[in-house]
């Protein structure tokens, strides 16, 4: 097996995690390949194992892993889209993070589950991204997301009028900050945190969460994926925003923002001892209450 590696700069408290993924992979006889940028970073910093290579793209990612590793929380993970894209190369996280819902593994549990890697004794979870579309190519190609597209007044700015449309037909105007357009992967992330639902990742759904909205019976709507979405913004100053998970551009007020299903997905490598519902259990707290019991 071939695994490429991806990080970004971080704390150095957690170099000791990343020498034991390295020694890991060594151990069992798989040359790594790390991304050329965390490479730089970690240089003087740990030992590598001999032959370690590096790549600095998605083409040179094609031509060297048959499976991605990431190495810290769920932003980190996230960015691998940009390198994986439409490759199908499975990714799994070991989470040096905070919450971890995308990269589930413990950075206490790494060689256990370096070796299941190695064995191939994990399955692949398939998540479902969202393509966005403007005539004014917003993140040029990489106008994708997995999970969610905002659309957010600027910090200076005042609430927005945000008109939606399903297939051409009018949704409704939202009155608010803003608007998340969540797969059922974010909907455990920004969404949640502005009361959407949770939404099961085999699910085939998308849903709209508008972030502050002024009308108080307007809720999240939950959409089946295959729609196709269009959105028209009214706002007092020139400009807003609009994000594709953590990477955002400020766009003019007369842009007008498509989002649709993207014609490929992610493949998110779960090890075997692992659900959704297990870490979702396990990151949502659930049943930890006195008394439960």
């Amino acid at each position: 097996m071939t695994i490429a590696i991806y990080g970004r700069d971080f704390n150095e408290s957690v170099l000791a995690y990343v020498q034991e993924v390295l020694d890991a992979l060594n151990e069992f006889g798989v040359k790594p390949f790390i991304y050329t940028k965390f490479h730089a970073f970690l240089v003087g910093k740990i030992s590598f194992p001999e032959g370690t290579g590096t790549f600095q793209n998605h083409t040179e990612l094609r031509d060297c892993a048959e499976v991605l590793l990431s190495l810290g929380g769920d932003g980190t993970l996230l960015d691998t889209l940009s390198l994986v894209r439409d490759s199908g190369i499975p990714v799994i996280g070991i989470n040096f993070g905070r919450l971890g819902f995308l990269a589930s593994i413990n950075k206490t549990e790494i060689r256990n589950a370096i070796g299941a890697l190695v064995n191939r004794q994990y399955s692949i979870d398939q998540r479902g991204l969202l393509l966005l579309e403007s005539k004014e190519h917003l993140f040029g190609d990489e106008n994708f997301a997995l999970n969610d597209i905002t659309i957010h007044r600027r910090d200076n700015s005042a609430m927005m009028i945000i008109h939606a449309f399903m297939n051409e037909e009018f949704v409704n105007s939202y009155w608010a900050d803003g608007l998340i357009i969540a797969t059922p992967t974010g909907s455990t992330a920004y969404s949640l945190s502005c009361g959407g639902p949770i939404i099961h990742p085999s699910s085939e759904s998308m849903v709209i969460t508008p972030i502050a909205p002024h009308n108080l019976n307007v809720r999240p709507l939950i959409l089946p994926d295959h729609f196709n979405l269009s959105f028209e913004v009214e706002l007092r100053s020139a400009k807003f925003l609009v994000s594709c998970d953590s990477r955002t551009v400020t766009v003019d007020r007369s842009v007008k923002v498509g989002i649709s299903k993207a014609g490929f997905h992610l493949n998110l490598v779960r090890l075997n001892n692992e659900t959704y519902l297990s870490t979702l259990r396990n990151k949502m707290l659930w049943g930890i209450d006195t008394r439960n019991y």
